[in-house]
């Protein structure tokens, strides 16, 4: 035998490297410990609960299925073995994960665990072995593990195009079972509605027929999407009009959804979309701050406050209301608006003067504290006769319009959503005026924006000032939504809640804000079932992000350009 077979024999025959073997037992382990939190919190059993496809698929079952498939497709992007023993090793994942859930299984049958977590009950270990036993029951458990895993290491392997339509229809049957009353809801009008809601529900849910139309009319909506996309690149790339006019099309398509659904779906979803739209707000107010000026700030909510309680004391029939105590008219919503934002303004502007020199996290901590003094103010006994402390302000009149009274939530969702275009507008201008970029050369470096001319006080200020005309616009509307204000409706989360929304749609960007303000706050208002694990998904969403993707879901393209030159740098 030569020298040159003799090597080749041996690199055929020899062992797996070490991280061959480690990679798929790291993750199988993660995966499992994953499933066994998931189910000692209550989250699994909470998911078991819910039908996505009426007596066949529970969500429980689908989030064990997709932890297997992103521990498989894991596997096999982060592997750089050949196209089968990459199978093998998310085969192998899948194994141990599925071992590792068996394991609790055992656990629960043979331990009373319950004095501890109270999750894990007997119920819990019936479920989890599709009631079929123990044994039975197990090896079900694995061999689902497993395969899952596999069709995850396979949607790895298929093209981009392929795997991303795939991925979509599956979030469109999720979509279409887990907010099946809500559509139910929508398609209660007779004639062709109604047929397309007896085709894909039944009392109870979608059905198996319906997952499957659903299933196939949005894969091919993409594919032919997916294909017009590529066709038009090329004429995208000789001239910007056709994709300039498409996006056109698209935001008027938005728009035109944004009007007509509130009035399919009920005043309900008009609440929680108004309650979005207000988020909306103050996260482009919080946008110009943190995202453009990098002035991070945790006190915002003292500025929607402040445009929550002026409107009160302008407009409220209350013994607090400035024209009960002066001779100052009562004055109407309109008329009391542009008093709120401009209270707001001077408010953000006195905010910016004690913190100009500060950078970081200690910026972050000093507008925490400034946030925290008002809150205080406006609860103490000394502010109590002009503020009504604890008690607040009550009576605040809904807005009008001539004779007609934006009482419901749907009218006031039109209200909101005027306001909030003509935010975006006006943030979309600023980001690109020479102050916008004054704001991002101060937030890259300060000290090379000073040398280069630009008035650090002054942009800081206006940024200061700009984000909380926002957030004080968005008080006022919050202040006549609820005709009544509260201190304790102004608390540290609502900050933290909007800060949430811009890292995870995207710092700098005002699609972003839009996104994030739907998944952090939109979704958990629909699920109110899930509401008790609302902090549990923000901090495994804000952990995905940062890990995935750290210039969030819808980055602004400068963010994009920035990211890209960093890694090649």
């Amino acid at each position: 035998m030569t020298m040159q077979s003799a090597t080749q024999h041996l690199s055929w025959t020899k062992p797996l490297t070490p991280p061959a073997v480690v990679l798929p037992l790291k993750t199988g382990i993660i995966t499992g410990l994953l499933a066994i939190y998931s189910a000692a919190v209550g989250i699994l059993k909470l998911f078991f609960e819910r039908d996505v496809i009426v007596d066949t698929l529970t969500l429980g079952d689908l989030f064990l299925a997709t932890l297997a498939a992103c521990c498989g497709a894991y596997v096999w992007r982060k592997s750089t073995q050949a196209g089968h023993i990459r199978a093998a090793q998310a085969f192998a994942a899948g194994l141990i994960a599925g071992l590792i859930l068996v394991g609790l299984v055992v656990a629960v049958t043979q331990l009373n665990l319950r004095w501890m977590f109270t999750a894990l009950s007997a119920d819990l270990s019936r479920t989890l072995t599709y009631k079929q036993g123990a044994l039975a029951g197990s090896l079900m458990i694995i061999a689902a593990s497993m395969s899952a895993a596999l069709c995850g290491a396979l949607l790895m392997s298929m093209s981009d195009s392929l795997r991303r339509s795939l991925l979509w229809s599956m979030a469109c049957v999720l979509i279409a079972g887990v907010f099946q009353e809500l559509i139910q809801i929508s398609l209660r009008f007779g004639g062709a509605v109604a047929a397309i809601r007896e085709l894909l529900y039944v009392w109870g849910g979608l059905t198996v027929q319906g997952a499957a139309i659903v299933f196939f009319f949005a894969f091919v909506v993409l594919q032919a999407l997916d294909a017009r996309k590529r066709r038009g690149a090329a004429t995208t790339l000789k001239s910007p009009a056709p994709k300039a006019r498409s996006q056109l099309a698209s935001a008027l398509l938005l728009i035109a959804v944004l009007i007509a659904f509130p009035l399919v779906a009920g005043s309900y979803i008009g609440q929680v979309m108004m309650l979005v739209s207000l988020f909306v707000l103050m996260g482009m107010g919080l946008n110009i701050e943190v995202g453009l000026a990098g002035l991070l700030d945790m006190g915002f909510v003292a500025f929607f406050a402040v445009g929550a309680y002026t409107i009160a004391l302008l407009t409220a029939d209350s013994e607090y209301a400035l024209a009960q105590d002066t001779f100052l008219p009562s004055l109407n919503f309109w008329s009391a608006l542009p008093f709120a934002v401009l209270a707001a303004t001077l408010v953000g502007v006195l905010f910016g003067l004690p913190v100009l020199s500060v950078k970081g996290d200690y910026l972050a901590v000093a507008t925490l504290g400034l946030g925290e003094i008002v809150r205080v103010l406006v609860i103490s006994d000394a502010a109590k006769p002009v503020l009504g402390g604890a008690q607040g302000i009550l009576q605040i009149p809904k807005p009008h319009i001539g004779s007609f009274e934006l009482a419901d939530p749907v009218s006031l969702f039109y209200l909101t959503l005027v306001f909030v275009l003509v935010a975006a507008y006006i943030a979309w201008r600023l980001e690109g005026s020479r102050l916008g970029r004054a704001w991002m050369a101060i937030r890259d470096d300060e000290d090379v924006a000073q040398a280069l001319g630009i008035n650090l006080v002054q942009s800081k200020l206006l940024a200061y000032g700009l984000g909380a005309a926002f957030a004080g616009l968005a008080g006022a509307i919050f202040a006549t939504m609820l005709t009544s204000v509260y201190p304790h409706s102004f608390s540290l989360l609502i900050s933290i809640n909007v800060l949430a929304l811009l890292i995870v749609g995207g710092m700098g960007s005002l699609p972003g804000v839009i996104v994030g303000a739907i998944l952090l706050i939109g979704l958990p208002e629909v699920l109110r079932e899930f509401d008790e694990y609302r902090y549990l998904f923000y901090g495994a969403l804000l952990i995905v992000v940062m890990r995935v993707r750290p210039e969030g879901l819808w980055p602004s393209p400068q963010r994009k350009r920035e990211l890209r030159a960093a890694e090649k740098g």
